[in-house]
């Protein structure tokens, strides 16, 4: 049986329901499942909770979920970049559980579907970059299914065992798919003249 699927729909497949808890890897908007946040959208799935360190930004990441009131709860460590996601908590239309990250990651890890990785094989081995493994592994062990969105799969025998990250015996479902690249604010002092 292949684990890889050609699009976030097929990979997602019989495993979207209304009222379900998904959990999201991410940190920031580094390592999130874009596409899967797209398909997520798409199906029109409602009264969602999220876990995840953060929910997007306004029209990207979950923030996408947030605009057509896809979720109704978010477990959170961090929410303070996305307007819509503060004037739905403010207006009473939006639950959240606020957790110190190392809790949440805590929470995941102890424990939903749903994550991004930078490479993979088609066992499901995963490896992946930066701080995209702040989340990720937690993410992908806490849940019952996990499907990890990757941006390359490689050869099965080709990653470096001593780098793999996850152990494919998690991932049930893979989507490759190319990924935009954003962050979510950039602040840059003026350089001072010696």
């Amino acid at each position: 049986m292949t684990k890889v699927y050609p699009t976030a729909s097929a990979a997602l497949e019989g495993l979207l329901r209304d009222d379900m808890l998904i959990a999201a890897g991410g940190f920031g908007l580094c390592g999130i499942p874009e596409l899967l946040i797209g398909a997520i959208r798409a199906s029109g799935v409602k009264g969602l909770t999220v876990a995840s360190n953060n929910a997007g930004v306004d029209g990207f990441g979950l923030g996408q979920l947030l605009e057509t009131r896809q979720v109704k709860k978010m477990i959170s460590s961090y929410v303070g970049e996305n307007a819509e996601f503060m004037r739905q908590y403010l207006s009473g239309e939006l639950e959240l559980e606020f957790n110190p990250q190392g809790t949440l990651a805590e929470r995941m890890r102890a424990g939903g579907a749903g994550m991004k990785a930078w490479k993979a094989d088609p066992s499901g081995n995963l490896m992946f970059r930066k701080t995209a493994r702040n989340f990720n592994v937690p993410a992908a062990t806490c849940g019952r299914i996990c499907v990890a969105e990757v941006e390359e799969i490689v050869p099965l025998g080709s990653l470096d065992p001593d780098k793999i990250h996850l152990p494919g015996i998690y991932v049930h479902r893979l989507l490759q798919g190319s990924h935009e690249k954003r962050i979510e604010q950039r602040t840059v002092r003026k350089r001072e003249v010696a």
